[in-house]
């Protein structure tokens, strides 16, 4: 390591809450798809830091609104009305499904996932929730009830009222644990930090009658595989199916902090003043910058790109699979791929080289490497990331 990464690490060390587990790397700028750390070299960026840069690194439309609105108005309180806020919700009407008409904006998809479970409480009046094993929806403490992961879960388990989980892609499983006391069920279209897992063909669709039939709401969590990540504006989108409420966040921002959960008008009727909230809230400068992310993408017709791109991707994997033993199978949708590695050392190594190659990728599951850059990469720099990654795999 450099003198200059050295300086940065042992002034964090110093400061630094020890909550993080860092990679070796200390970035210092970024542009499109490549970003460099601080002794100048290049990387090029499979991860768009964790799919939220989606249009790439400072994208000049993205970069010039957010100053001009810096310039204008930042922050305000959110007892009052802005146009950079009005224009996301009518841009978020337009994009999701049918009666999906109302939006509320906050920080974080955690934050997001938050109230969509607190407004569900408020819509059926119960107390249940409903959530798949292998399921992330934040780590603050009220999600964590809902998070299917036990490794996250555990050292907070005296703290947190547990949903009760069934297996990702069960529909029989739901369908039996949807009762009475179920006020909603909550599930990822496609499960991310769960192994960029798909469900089978009808699991959504049935999921919502099985939540209608019981009375209980069904919550899509779309954080992450939202705002065009698989090729259509929502993942829902591929099987038609319509929540009662949706979760965004992560790459509708392009890289500034806002979500937001949306519900029909019945279930959003429930929800009250003071019921949720943040001091952030859909701030003008954070709704301005979702906005042109929303814009950039309809113009340059990115979602199309990411179905096309995604294709390309998963010819090259299935390829890799074919002639290699150490892959296992191809997952994912669009630009959200699954490279799943039969080994969880042989992952881990080939996460490592990749990133010491010049690529950077995610390790997620053990043994999946997870694959979901910006949505405009250039074609031949995703090659060329491909190239790299192929090559660390199949290196003895």
């Amino acid at each position: 390591m450099s003198e200059a990464y050295d300086a940065v690490v042992q002034r964090e060390h110093e400061v630094f809450a020890p909550g993080v587990r860092r990679w070796p790397l200390a970035l210092e700028r970024g542009q499109g798809s490549l970003v460099w750390d601080v002794d100048g070299n290049e990387y090029l960026d499979l991860t768009a830091g964790w799919g939220v840069n989606c249009i790439g690194h400072c994208h000049p439309a993205l970069a010039e609104a957010i100053a001009e609105q810096a310039r204008t108005l930042i922050q305000t309180t959110n007892i009052v009305y802005t146009r950079p806020q009005l224009e996301l919700a009518e841009r978020l009407d337009r994009i999701t499904p049918g009666s999906m008409h109302r939006s509320f904006f906050l920080s974080s998809g955690a934050e997001a996932n938050e109230g969509a479970l607190k407004l569900a409480h408020r819509a059926t009046g119960r107390a249940r929730f409903l959530a798949t094993l292998g399921g992330f929806h934040g780590r603050t403490l009220g999600v964590m009830g809902v998070l299917g992961q036990e490794k996250y879960r555990a050292r907070w388990s005296s703290l947190i009222r547990e949903a009760r989980f069934v297996p990702y892609g069960d529909l029989a499983a739901a369908e039996s644990a949807l009762d009475g006391e179920v006020a909603a069920m909550i599930v990822e279209p496609v499960q991310g930090e769960g192994g960029v897992l798909i469900p089978p063909d009808g699991y959504l669709e049935g999921l919502a009658r099985a939540c209608r039939a019981a009375g209980a709401l069904l919550i899509l969590d779309e954080v992450q595989t939202g705002i065009g990540r698989t090729g259509r504006w929502l993942a829902c989108d591929h099987s038609g199916v319509e929540p009662d409420i949706l979760t965004l966040g992560k790459g509708l921002g392009g890289g500034m902090p806002i979500a937001a959960f949306m519900a029909t008008d019945a279930v959003m009727a429930s929800i009250e003043p003071g019921d949720h909230g943040g001091t952030y809230a859909g701030n003008p400068l954070c709704a301005r910058a979702a906005v042109t992310v929303l814009r950039v993408i309809e113009e340059e017709a990115l979602i199309a790109r990411a179905a096309r791109l995604g294709q390309h991707v998963r010819e090259r994997l299935e390829a890799l699979n074919a002639r290699c033993d150490r892959v296992e199978s191809v997952r994912g949708r669009g630009l959200l791929l699954g490279l799943v590695l039969r080994d969880p050392a042989v992952a881990a190594a080939v996460h490592t080289r990749t990133r010491e190659g010049g690529v950077l990728v995610n390790l997620t599951a053990e043994r999946v490497i997870r694959i979901f850059p910006a949505l405009n990469i250039p074609e031949d720099e995703l090659d060329r990331a491909l190239d790299v990654l192929e090559s660390m795999i199949e290196k003895d």
